[in-house]
């Protein structure tokens, strides 16, 4: 558990408090949760940005699947995608699109639920309960997996070990959960890559640079 906390410090001290996710509903937060699967998030913002402003769980419910396939086509998979969205919103307004009523419900039974939710996964499930509704629900993704390989971190092989050493040795704070993930996300991106980049890289004074 204490290299979880080096790899934390080490990158806070060295990005400072980063946050993620950018939207400006909880419902938003949820459409991209789905527009993201399987590409980089530069097509999401694309494909929200063709909603113009009037992204509502009623509007993608209405919209005939051609429509909204049409709008979220940057995203790639539209054709997936765009039952996927209309499954996820079909949940949300099942709760009468109140973030409180899904926010009173004890987390692994919201989570399950979620799963049941056609073109819902393990992270796109943890996604929607961390950002979209402030739960302490650890994100894991292919940053999360290459780093701790590399690293390494012995948290797992599987999506759910990842997440539970996460979750087991971390305080159960959903804004730590948050800037954790926005940080190795940020490294990823700057230092972590598929072909590492490791000059500069706050973590790699400690870093066994293993291949993943």
């Amino acid at each position: 558990m204490r290299k979880l906390e080096r790899i934390y410090h080490a990158l806070n001290s060295h990005y400072g408090d980063l946050f993620w996710w950018p939207a400006d509903t909880p419902f938003e937060v949820i459409v991209g949760a789905v527009l993201t699967q399987n590409t980089a998030w530069t097509n999401v913002e694309k494909a929200i940005r063709r909603f113009e402003g009037k992204l509502s769980p009623e509007r993608v419910l209405s919209l005939p699947v051609t429509e909204l396939q049409e709008i979220i086509r940057p995203a790639g998979y539209f054709r997936q995608k765009s039952h996927y969205l209309k499954a996820v919103t079909e949940w949300f307004i099942s709760y009468d699109c109140n973030p409180d009523a899904i926010k009173n419900r004890p987390l692994p039974d919201l989570r399950a639920e979620l799963l049941r939710v056609r073109g819902v996964g393990n992270e796109t499930a943890d996604s929607i309960l961390l950002y979209a509704f402030d739960l302490p629900a650890f994100v894991v993704d292919a940053y999360t997996m290459r780093l701790f390989r590399r690293y390494p971190v012995n948290a797992g092989e599987t999506y759910m070990e990842v997440k539970g050493f996460c979750e087991s040795g971390l305080p159960r704070d959903t804004k730590l959960y948050n800037r954790f993930h926005a940080l190795i996300v940020h490294n990823g991106k700057e230092h972590c890559k598929k072909k590492m980049d490791c000059a500069a890289c706050p973590l790699e004074r400690h870093c066994e640079k293993l291949s993943s």
